[in-house]
């Protein structure tokens, strides 16, 4: 908005020809998302408290997050307000992929404040059924697929680009629609199993935006991209504004998530914020990139899989004590931050060997 306010006025004051530069605006998105965060948080907090919207566990989960019940969820809703607040502040509004972006982001935070909403007010801690769960996200992410796609309208649209191989790019024609919806869906989910322990989710989810903070500007940026060999994608380095919009709300629900909790995200946040990171994906061409970025979101996912398949498998034998994998290792007698910082650890490591496909081809 700011961008659409301002710029236009540096033809008669050039002080505001610095809202053309999407860096810029990036940083001011950071900064905004982070203020809004702190300022929002103990207000969205107290009045959580208030209503009595807090934690309650399943029963099958490790003994000591028993302590945690109590705590304040869904704090997920002050990460999508300053997010979104910053975004629409800093963005250019004429873009389409801001909107695709932010229809993505709030539309699954609905569902997952549904789905709080029946856990807490209702006393339901299984939520809505995983049927009706899955087929609201079907219907986002099959909106968002088409958007994207008709939204680029190019050559590449449907091409799917692999790291790390220069000329190693297939156009999946139709079936890329397919794919999409299926990375959407997957990295929502993925994000949902990973907010098991306090700042677990929100910190890999800070790194994960922020490594893609550069994939969208350089995908946007023709020089760059042209130098890089990777897809350009005419309005894509708007996405940097968004990417740093969830940077800072990140940061500032981490304030208040990080060790002992303060607040839960709950399902409103760990849903849409892995929903927007896969809509970045798809839109920047990095939908491979994603699995690497997002690497410990995989493994959890994984682990639950695996979990299931040999459960069933060898009829009631499990390969590990607990999935996902961070509730294994609490039961191995890992503490709690050991688990939280070891796993952050790895997530910083794969952002920077994400980082290195953009020379590595």
């Amino acid at each position: 908005m700011l961008y659409n306010l301002l710029y236009p006025l540096s033809e008669y004051i050039s002080i505001f020809n610095v809202f053309k530069y999407i860096t810029f605006r990036t940083a001011y998105a950071i900064l905004t998302s982070l203020a809004l965060s702190l300022y929002l948080g103990p207000v969205v907090i107290e009045k959580l408290r208030s209503l009595q919207l807090s934690q309650k566990t399943k029963g099958y989960e490790p003994e000591t997050h028993k302590a945690k019940e109590g705590t304040p969820t869904m704090g997920g809703i002050f990460i999508i307000l300053s997010a979104a607040i910053s975004t629409i502040l800093w963005a250019d509004l004429k873009n389409p992929y801001v909107w695709i972006i932010l229809f993505a982001f709030a539309g699954t935070g609905m569902i997952g404040f549904y789905d709080d909403y029946i856990k807490t007010v209702k006393k339901n801690p299984e939520g809505i059924s995983p049927k009706l769960k899955f087929t609201l996200q079907l219907v986002i992410a099959i909106i968002v697929a088409f958007s994207v796609i008709y939204a680029d309208r190019g050559a590449n649209s449907t091409k799917l680009t692999f790291p790390f191989f220069k000329n190693l790019i297939v156009d999946l024609s139709y079936f890329y629609a397919v794919l999409a919806v299926f990375i959407i869906v997957g990295a929502s989910n993925a994000v949902n199993l990973t907010d098991g322990l306090d700042g677990l989710a929100t910190m890999p989810s800070v790194i994960a935006f922020g490594t893609f903070i550069i994939f969208a500007y350089v995908a946007g940026n023709v020089k760059f991209a042209n130098y890089l060999q990777i897809i350009y994608v005419p309005g894509a380095g708007e996405l940097a504004i968004f990417c740093g919009s969830l940077v800072g709300a990140g940061l500032g629900f981490l304030w208040f998530n990080a060790y002992p909790a303060s607040v839960f995200m709950g399902d409103v946040g760990s849903l849409s914020l892995g929903a927007a990171l896969g809509t970045v994906a798809v839109i920047v061409k990095q939908e491979i990139v994603l699995a690497i970025v997002g690497g410990l979101f995989v493994i959890e996912t994984v682990s639950v899989i695996l979990q299931v398949g040999f459960f069933k498998a060898t009829k009631g034998k499990r390969l590990f004590r607990m999935a996902p994998i961070h509730h294994h290792f609490e039961l191995k007698g890992w503490q709690e931050p050991k688990i939280i910082v070891r796993f952050w650890i790895v997530s910083l490591v794969l952002a920077l060997i994400a980082l290195s496909t953009l020379k590595l081809r």
